[in-house]
C-alpha cells in the first residue's frame, strides 16, 4: 500500500506557514484540534522545516518581551522526517518508529506539502491492509468463493 492511500486523511491535517511568520501564527493553527505540526515552507512553496506544539511549549517557556515576537524559521526543525506519496506506506511506518516521530509531511516531488501522515491513520491503514490479505487468504484455503 502506498501513502497516496491515505492522502485524503492527510490532506486534513495539512497546516503551514511561511518561513517569515511569526512563532504565534503557528501556535494558532497548532491550536486546531486535528493539527499537530506546522510545515514551514519556503517563498517557492517547499518544505523547509516544522514547527510542533513541543517546539511552541519550549520557546514560550522562555519568552520575554520581544523574543515574544519570534520568527517561526528560528524555532523549527530544520532535519525533517518526510515521505511522498509514492513510497510504501510501511516503509514510511519503519520510519516514523526508527526516527520516533507521530506526524510525518507529505511532500510532492517539488517538496511542497501535500499532507501530513498521522502514525495513527498509518498503522490503521496498514492493520486494515494486514486483515484483508488474511480473509483472502482463509478464503483461499478453505475454497470459499473459488470453483
Amino acid at each position: 500500500m502506498y501513502v497516496n492511500r491515505v492522502l485524503g486523511v492527510a490532506r486534513t491535517r495539512l497546516a503551514a506557514v511561511p518561513e517569515t511568520a511569526l512563532l504565534k501564527e503557528a501556535a494558532q493553527l497548532l491550536n486546531e484540534t486535528h493539527i499537530n505540526l506546522v510545515v514551514v515552507c519556503n517563498s517557492a512553496g517547499a518544505m523547509v522545516g516544522v514547527v510542533s506544539k513541543t517546539d511552541v511549549v519550549r520557546r514560550i517557556s522562555q519568552c520575554v518581551g520581544a523574543s515574544c515576537t519570534t520568527a517561526v524559521a528560528s524555532v523549527m526543525t530544520r532535519d525533517v522526517v518526510y515521505c511522498r506519496t509514492t513510497e510504501y506506506l510501511q516503509t514510511v511506518w519503519s520510519r516514523m518508529k526508527e526516527r520516533n516521530v507521530l506526524h510525518v509531511p507529505v511532500v510532492d516531488e517539488y517538496d511542497a506539502p501535500v499532507g501530513v501522515l498521522n502514525a495513527r491513520d498509518a498503522l490503521q491503514a496498514l492493520m486494515t491492509e494486514v486483515e484483508n490479505e488474511e480473509a483472502l487468504l482463509r478464503d483461499y484455503v478453505l475454497g470459499i468463493g473459488y470453483q
